[in-house]
């Protein structure tokens, strides 16, 4: 049995796990135009790669010009949000269940993490509504390759910390980076006050 004041103990505490459900945060040193200050949710995390979406980039394109059937559902802002630089023509639905809602037998849904899925947007939306709080529909995804993401990791781009399902659904004019960073245990928390420089926007 390993001592408590064992060197390997302490590092495999503090190796970050990656899963479904887990944010990535961009590190303050993170100053690439895509993911600068970005919170990135993680949707699928395995031997083949890594999916996730950032949350916290809307665009100015309302859902209603190109999903209008889902259009009335979506959280606010209705807009689509550009989940990162991978198939920006493509459509992912992100979705928050409402209290005790369960998905077993419900066609068009697969569990992400608690009470986040994955909406199938052919799915008729009367299908899927009595059961979903909310929805977000993002413009392409971000992808990262076998190692790829842990590569990313070990140079300390990102800080991998659990969601909140109201992270997926953040309301307009939230700074999620710093709201995330914030609830984060000192000295991380400090993070959150890092200036935004706009000259690199």
């Amino acid at each position: 049995m390993a001592h408590p004041e064992d060197p390997d103990e302490k590092a495999a505490a503090v190796e970050p796990v990656v899963r479904p459900g887990s944010l990535l945060v961009s590190s303050t040193e993170l100053v690439e135009p895509t993911f600068r200050r970005t919170v990135v949710y993680v949707v699928e995390h395995n031997e083949s790669g890594s999916l996730g979406v950032v949350l916290n980039r809307p665009s100015g394109t309302p859902v209603h010009n190109v999903l209008p059937q889902w259009a009335p559902h979506v959280a606010r802002p209705a807009t689509l949000h550009v989940g990162g630089p991978v198939r920006r023509d493509s459509a992912l639905c992100l979705a928050t269940l409402r209290t005790g809602a369960s998905v077993d037998g419900v066609r068009g849904l697969r569990r992400v993490d608690g009470r986040v899925v994955m909406v199938d947007l052919d799915t008729d939306p009367a299908a899927v509504l009595p059961i979903v709080h909310s929805l977000r529909v993002f413009a392409g995804y971000s992808g990262w390759t076998t190692g790829q993401l842990d590569g990313e990791l070990r140079r300390d781009d990102w800080i991998v910390t659990s969601a909140l399902a109201s992270d997926v659904m953040s309301p307009p004019h939230t700074d999620l980076w710093a709201q995330v960073l914030r609830r984060q245990p000192l000295p991380l928390a400090l993070l959150a006050t890092h200036p935004i420089d706009v000259t690199r926007n």
